[in-house]
C-alpha cells in the first residue's frame, strides 16, 4: 500500500484554509463576492495542477470542513458542488496523460487530456451546480416574480411617477426566469476557466506544472458532442415549466464555453495579421454586448476540434491515466 505524503496533506490543508477564507470574505463583502467566490477555486487549482489529487482532495475536504464548522453544512455543500468540486475535478483531468502511441502516435511521447474535453467538463459541471442551487433556493416563476416586484416597488417609492405597465412587468417576469439561469451559468463558467488559466500560469512559472502549457488559441476548442447538448438546451427553453429552467442553465454555460472557443479562433485567425490588436480589443470590449458576443459565438460553433497535447515522456506528470 503507498504511503501517503504527510507534505501532500499539509499542502493541500492550507490550500483548503485559503479557499475557505475567500468564501467566507465573499459572504462578508456581497459587492465582491463573485470574484471572492471565484478566486476560491484558485487555491485548489494550483495544488490539484501543481501537486496532484492527494493535495486537491485533501484542500477539497479542508474547505468543506471549515464551511460547515463556521456556516453551516448546507453552506458547505453548496460551496463544495459550486466551486471547490470543479476545480478538483478540472486539476484531475489536466494531469491524466497516457503514450501517445495509444491514439497513433510517436512512441516517444505523451498525450496529454485535451482541452476541448476539460472545458466540456467544466460546462457540464457548472450545469449540474446551478440547477443544484436553483433546487435548493426553490428557483422559478414565483421567486423572479418576486424579485422583479421589489425592484419596481423601490423604483416607484424613490420616484412616484415611474409607474410600469402591468403587461410589460410580467413580460420581465417572463424573460428574467429564464435569464437569470443563463447569465449565472455562463459567468460561472467564464470565471472558473479564468481561475484555471491563472492557476495553470503559476504553476507553470513556478515549474511545479504537471500539465505543461499550451498554445491556447489552438487548443481552446470545444468539443464537437457539445453543439447537441446546446442544441438541446435551446429546444428544452421552449418546452416550458422546468425543462425550459434546466435548458436556460445548458444555454448559459455551455454559450459560453463556446463563446471562449470563438476568442481563442479569433486569436488563432488573427496572428500574425496587421489588424490584430485592434480587432481584438475591440471583440473584448464589446463582448458584454449581445450582438458582438453571438458573432463570437457563432465562430465558436464553426471552429469545433480536440487537440491533443504532446510532450516528451520523460516531462509526463506522475498523475497519469488513460485519456
Amino acid at each position: 500500500m503507498k504511503q501517503v505524503n504527510g507534505q501532500l496533506l499539509l499542502i493541500g490543508a492550507i490550500a483548503g484554509i485559503t479557499a475557505a477564507l475567500l468564501v467566507l470574505g465573499a459572504n462578508a463583502q456581497p459587492s465582491f463576492s463573485s470574484i471572492l467566490y471565484a478566486a476560491s477555486a484558485l487555491p485548489v487549482l494550483i495544488v490539484g495542477l501543481g501537486w496532484g489529487n492527494v493535495a486537491a482532495i485533501t484542500a477539497v475536504a479542508t474547505a468543506a470542513a471549515l464551511g460547515a464548522l463556521a456556516i453551516s453544512p448546507l453552506f458547505a455543500l453548496a460551496m463544495t458542488i459550486f466551486t471547490l468540486l470543479p476545480a478538483g475535478w478540472l486539476s484531475h483531468l489536466a494531469n491524466l496523460a497516457r503514450p501517445a502511441s495509444e491514439i497513433g502516435g510517436p512512441d516517444d511521447l505523451m498525450a496529454w487530456y485535451p482541452l476541448s474535453d476539460i472545458l466540456l467538463h467544466l460546462c457540464g459541471l457548472v450545469s449540474l451546480a446551478v440547477i443544484f442551487l436553483g433546487v435548493m433556493i426553490g428557483y422559478g416563476p414565483e421567486l423572479t416574480g418576486q424579485m422583479v416586484d421589489v425592484l419596481f416597488a423601490s423604483v416607484a417609492n424613490r420616484d412616484p411617477t415611474l409607474v410600469a405597465d402591468p403587461a410589460s412587468v410580467e413580460q420581465i417576469k417572463r424573460t428574467m426566469v429564464l435569464l437569470l439561469p443563463i447569465v449565472q451559468g455562463g459567468m460561472w463558467v467564464l470565471m472558473l476557466f479564468a481561475a484555471y488559466y491563472i492557476a495553470m500560469r503559476i504553476v507553470s512559472a513556478s515549474g511545479r506544472a504537471l500539465r505543461p502549457r499550451e498554445d491556447l488559441p489552438s487548443s481552446l476548442r470545444m468539443n464537437r458532442n457539445a453543439v447537441f447538448v446546446f442544441l438541446a438546451g435551446i429546444v428544452a427553453c421552449f418546452i416550458g415549466g422546468t425543462p425550459a429552467l434546466i435548458g436556460a442553465t445548458v444555454c448559459g454555460t455551455f454559450g459560453a464555453g463556446f463563446l471562449l472557443a470563438g476568442f481563442g479562433s479569433l486569436h488563432l485567425r488573427s496572428r500574425g495579421k496587421d489588424w490584430r490588436l485592434p480587432v481584438l480589443v475591440l471583440a473584448y470590449i464589446s463582448a458584454p454586448m449581445i450582438l458582438p458576443a453571438f458573432f463570437i459565438l457563432v465562430l465558436g460553433l464553426a471552429d469545433t476540434r480536440r487537440t491533443v497535447a504532446l510532450t516528451p515522456a520523460r516531462k509526463a506528470g506522475t498523475d497519469q491515466s488513460n485519456s
